[in-house]
C-alpha cells in the first residue's frame, strides 16, 4: 500500500509549451498526452489532458485548464495530487475535505483505468486523488458532499 504527493499544475493553454520547457532544464522522462488522444468533448484539440515529467526524485504533472475553468471552479492553477493504491485511505481523505469544501470532480472510474476525484478544501486549496483501479470496482462511489 502506497500513497504519494506530488505537485499538478494547471495551464491556460500553454501546458505542452512549459512541461517540455521543464524537460530541457530538469532532464529526465516526458510523458504528453492531449485532449484529442482521449476523445474528451468540448476540451481544446491541441490542449494537454496530462503531462507528466519524472526525474531522479522528482516527479511533476500538469495539464491545460478546460475552457471556463478559471471562471467556473476559481482555482489556483496549482493542485496538491495523492497517486497510489490506496482506496479506502484516498476515499476517507476526499470525504473528509469534500465535507466542509466543494467537489469539482465525483471520485470515481475514469477512461485511464483509474479512480480520480477533485475536491477544493474550505480553504480553497485543490486536491486531486487518483487510485490505481482495484480489481472489482463499481463505476461510480458515493462520498460525502457530493
Amino acid at each position: 500500500m502506497t500513497i504519494q504527493l506530488t505537485p499538478y499544475l494547471n495551464f491556460p493553454g500553454n501546458g505542452r509549451e512549459a512541461m517540455t520547457y521543464y524537460h530541457g532544464i530538469l532532464g529526465g522522462d516526458l510523458q504528453l498526452f492531449g485532449f484529442r488522444e482521449f476523445g474528451v468533448p468540448d476540451a481544446p484539440e491541441e490542449g494537454l489532458m496530462h503531462g507528466q515529467l519524472t526525474g531522479d526524485g522528482f516527479t511533476i504533472m500538469a495539464s491545460d485548464a478546460m475552457p471556463g475553468a478559471e471562471q467556473t471552479w476559481g482555482g489556483t492553477r496549482v493542485y496538491c495530487s495523492f497517486f497510489g493504491d490506496d482506496l479506502q485511505t484516498q476515499t476517507r481523505w476526499f470525504e473528509a475535505l469534500a465535507a466542509d469544501g466543494s467537489i469539482g470532480q465525483p471520485l470515481e472510474m475514469q477512461v485511464w483505468g483509474d479512480v480520480y476525484g477533485l475536491v477544493k478544501d474550505k480553504y480553497g486549496i485543490e486536491w486531486m486523488f487518483n487510485v490505481a483501479a482495484p480489481q472489482g470496482w463499481a463505476a461510480t462511489v458515493e462520498v460525502a458532499g457530493g
